[in-house]
């Protein structure tokens, strides 16, 4: 373990810009912070590359932390790097993943539009997680997924599924291409999700929090599906639905 005690330090300095995308985006790397999160991106130890610990703090006895660099900080420093109010006292420095080979055929899609809020969006990830979902296609206009408050949401899944950020477009055409069928989510020109049958292979497509699935991506569909609202609610929270119809979708799995 290597020892820092000064703010100014410029290691220190790089851990505290990762707060910010741009400097994620061009380092390539993201800070997580957390036991949980830090125990998730060890079972992904090729992506892990710095650990920092709180002075105060016990490092756990079982964790198998091989040819990681380990930095012990006060708690001043901790504080510093640190995007929560009430620090766990440990964090990680990860590189971002890079998925290029992906299986496309036979496999299940959740491919999102502009979600904004970094909550809905780490708990679709995390949902996507659950279950079995193949990969999670990031599109235009969605919060960026190193966010802090989206990697909390996902829970460590952000460690345990492809995450690709693309052109929805294209990823429609080419899963199409695949024979891939491609569900949409609308309350209009669709149909309630019970109508169509679970399936094996799919691509399921949620969108905006306010405005949905741009109307570009729906024509592309093969089929669009909404939710029947029994009470007087005007809608689902984008997370839960998303839950809901992957859930449904993969029902074939369980008989």
């Amino acid at each position: 373990m290597k020892k820092i005690d000064s703010i100014q330090n410029q290691r220190v300095k790089q851990w505290k810009k990762l707060q910010m995308k741009k400097e994620r985006d061009k380092a390539g790397k993201f800070l997580v912070e957390g036991f949980h999160l830090v125990e998730e991106a060890l079972k992904r130890k090729e992506c892990i590359q710095e650990i920092i610990i709180s002075e105060e703090v016990t490092f756990p006895a079982g964790w198998n932390v091989d040819n990681v660099e380990i930095y012990v900080v006060p708690s001043y420093i901790m504080e510093a790097i640190s995007a929560t109010e009430t620090p766990q006292g440990i964090a990680a420095v990860c590189e971002k993943s890079n998925y290029q080979n992906v299986p496309l055929q036979g496999g299940t899609f959740l491919l999102l539009d502009g979600v904004q809020d970094p909550g809905n969006l780490g708990t679709i990830i995390r949902t996507a997680d659950a279950a079995g979902i193949g990969a999670v296609i990031i599109g235009e206009g969605c919060a960026d997924v190193y966010n802090s408050k989206v990697l909390r949401s996902t829970q460590g899944a952000v460690f345990h599924l492809p995450i690709i950020k693309g052109s929805l477009l294209e990823w429609i055409q080419k899963l199409k291409h695949e024979g891939i069928a491609i569900f949409g989510t609308s309350l209009q020109d669709a149909v309630p999700y019970q109508e169509v049958q679970p399936i094996e292979s799919f691509a399921l497509l949620v969108g905006n929090e306010g405005s949905g699935v741009r109307r570009e991506l729906l024509e592309q569909c093969d089929k669009n599906l909404y939710i029947p609202i029994y009470g007087q609610a005007e809608s689902l929270n984008v997370s839960v639905a998303a839950g809901i119809l992957t859930y449904y979708l993969r029902t074939h799995v369980a008989n």
